[in-house]
């Protein structure tokens, strides 16, 4: 299955990587979500931050269209957010911002397990989804 071009190109870098190089590409991606945070100069559209019931701390998901009604997606997560969980909301922030709403929506999870490899899917299996539908979830109050 073919996905828009920038998740395309981190499925296909992730995936070719070994295992122990894979989990340090998603750390360096885990680290990397501070840069996604919603700003202050912005508004949002969509602007929805909680504590769901999967989840150690809060997670905020703020999106906003561009004059195109494509996507502009941030967000804020609390300091125990897991390293999986803040590198996936790296990987979607940048490769959801400038797509239109509806290929979000309609994006299928097939993506995730070629991420993130099959050892972290058995260890995180529930909590491995949670990003995508959480921003699949502000696309579709957004349309």
């Amino acid at each position: 299955m073919s996905y828009p071009a920038k998740l395309q190109e981190v499925v296909e870098f992730l995936e070719a990587l070994p295992e122990q190089e894979r989990r340090e590409a998603l750390f360096s991606y885990a680290e990397a979500a501070h840069r996604h945070e919603p700003r202050e100069d912005e508004t949002y559209r969509v602007a929805d931050e909680r504590l769901d019931e999967m989840c150690l701390d809060s997670v905020g998901v703020f999106l906003d269209l561009n004059a195109d009604g494509r996507a502009l997606f941030r967000v804020r997560l609390g300091p125990k957010v897991q390293t999986l969980t803040r590198a996936l909301a790296t990987i979607l922030c940048q490769s959801f911002n400038e797509l239109p709403l509806k290929t979000i929506v309609e994006l299928d999870d097939a993506f995730i397990p070629r991420i993130v490899g099959a050892e972290l899917m058995r260890l995180r299996s529930r909590t491995v989804y949670y990003m995508l539908q959480r921003m699949q979830e502000a696309a579709e109050r957004a349309e």
